[in-house]
């Protein structure tokens, strides 16, 4: 058990030095736990989760189709036509984020919508600043909302069981969808207060031209059948994943006759996160042989012992101590170490653990807001503003992030524990 915490301990620093290699790093970790047989060759396959691999990829497709679609820029267009002045267009864009990245990607929703920000900005002779890290935060909040939201919410599917219309509706309570929306207005409020004195009038230019609207199609079509999966009694355990697969691949095969090309065939899988999927299966891997080690229940018992078998310490210090940590590190590798850890400190409390993996995803997924570094929406949408000329200094973005976040983190923690918690 020590050498395997050791070498996790060691791959968890290097993943946090290394970060444009710790897909690789997480790769190495999962052959040498392989070799020195902490994990048995034969479990590798079995270790990873498919399923969520599938789902991953599968979106990640989807996405890049839609965006291409150009539909995004012309709902964006829309809402500027209907609202007064830069405030307002600012909060509709952060909320236009939201509720777009509930059910895309947070980096790729940041690619949509950062750039009508900076467009709207270069207009009015203003600093694009402000707008474009209150999409990027705004984004990063909505991905705990529903399955497909982000990495962490599918890792947490996958793993408890849960299907798209849990996260809604569970057990007889309002799911993680409607904690989000509350949590949502009360940083929206925040930013109202931030953004009070952006008063310029902006005026509304042409509406984006939308040829194709087959992408809009399959992306709500996506939802719509893992929705429908939902009610399936005992379907396979890669349901979600073969149904994101097929429909990609629909996507790409419309793409290639529409096109007539192939080559767009090889540009679209080019265009495919691949780094996030190798990353993901050699973490499940590496975390199998922890758990094969011993370790995952002694970190579980520890907890336990912290927590004093109170339910409520125990949500509260996994909560909060969720949003400390993945302002600093990736929440992915955190999220899929986590769940197995919660699982077990669930079955030595004897409790259901539902309200445990919420505070779970809640803290990491909000966390990573805190700072410019914690998650990757922020790092995409600095980006953006970099090579427009604007370098984001700390101060300046956790002036908005910091407001935001604690409103946020503060609402969801509560109303989890009301809906979750009391009732244990």
């Amino acid at each position: 058990m020590i050498l395997a915490l050791v070498l996790f301990i060691l791959t968890y620093v290097l993943m946090i030095s290394l970060p444009k290699y710790r897909a690789y790093v997480a790769f190495a970790s999962a052959v040498v736990f392989v070799v020195l047989g902490i994990l048995p060759l034969g479990q590798v396959f079995s270790a990873i989760d498919w399923n969520v691999l599938m789902m991953i990829a599968g979106t990640m497709g989807i996405v890049n189709i839609f965006i291409e679609s150009r539909m995004p820029s012309r709902l964006a267009d829309l809402i500027i036509r209907a609202v007064p002045n830069v405030k307002w267009t600012i909060i509709a864009l952060s909320v236009f984020a939201a509720v777009i990245s509930a059910f895309v990607d947070n980096v790729a929703t940041v690619l949509m919508v950062a750039p009508v920000a900076v467009t709207i900005a270069k207009k009015l002779n203003i600093s694009p600043v402000p707008s474009v890290i209150a999409i990027a935060i705004a984004s990063n909040l909505e991905g705990a909302a529903t399955l497909v939201g982000d990495t962490t919410s599918i890792l947490l599917g996958g793993y408890a069981n849960m299907d798209f219309l849990d996260f809604f509706w569970m057990n007889g309570r309002p799911g993680m969808f409607w904690v989000v929306q509350i949590a949502l207005i009360a940083a929206t409020v925040t930013l109202l207060v931030v953004f009070r004195n952006y008063r310029q009038t902006i005026e509304s230019g042409e509406l984006t031209k939308v040829e194709d609207y087959v992408p809009t199609v399959l992306l709500l079509g996506t939802v719509v059948l893992l929705i429908l999966a939902s009610f399936i009694p005992g379907k396979p355990a890669i349901t979600n994943g073969l149904i994101c697969m097929i429909l990609l691949l629909v996507g790409l095969i419309y793409e290639v006759v529409r096109h007539k090309k192939v080559a767009y065939l090889q540009r679209a899988l080019l265009e495919m996160d691949f780094f996030t999927i190798l990353l993901l299966a050699s973490l499940f891997v590496v975390i199998a042989g922890i758990q094969e080690a011993g370790v995952i229940d002694a970190i579980a018992a520890l907890f336990v012992q912290m927590g004093g078998n109170s339910v409520f310490i125990m949500y509260s210090l996994l909560l909060w101590a969720s949003v400390l940590l993945s302002a600093f590190i990736d929440n992915i590798p955190y999220v899929a170490t986590m769940l197995p850890v919660v699982a077990g400190i669930a079955a030595a409390m004897n409790v259901d653990p539902t309200v445990l993996y919420f505070g779970l995803l809640s803290g990491a997924t909000l966390g990573g807001n805190l700072t410019p570094i914690g998650a990757s929406a922020n790092i995409m949408g600095i980006g953006i503003l970099r090579r427009n000329g604007f370098e984001v200094k700390n101060g300046e973005f956790m002036r908005i992030s910091i407001p935001y976040t604690v409103a946020a983190i503060t609402t969801a923690y509560l109303v989890l524990w009301l809906i979750w918690g009391i009732k244990i």
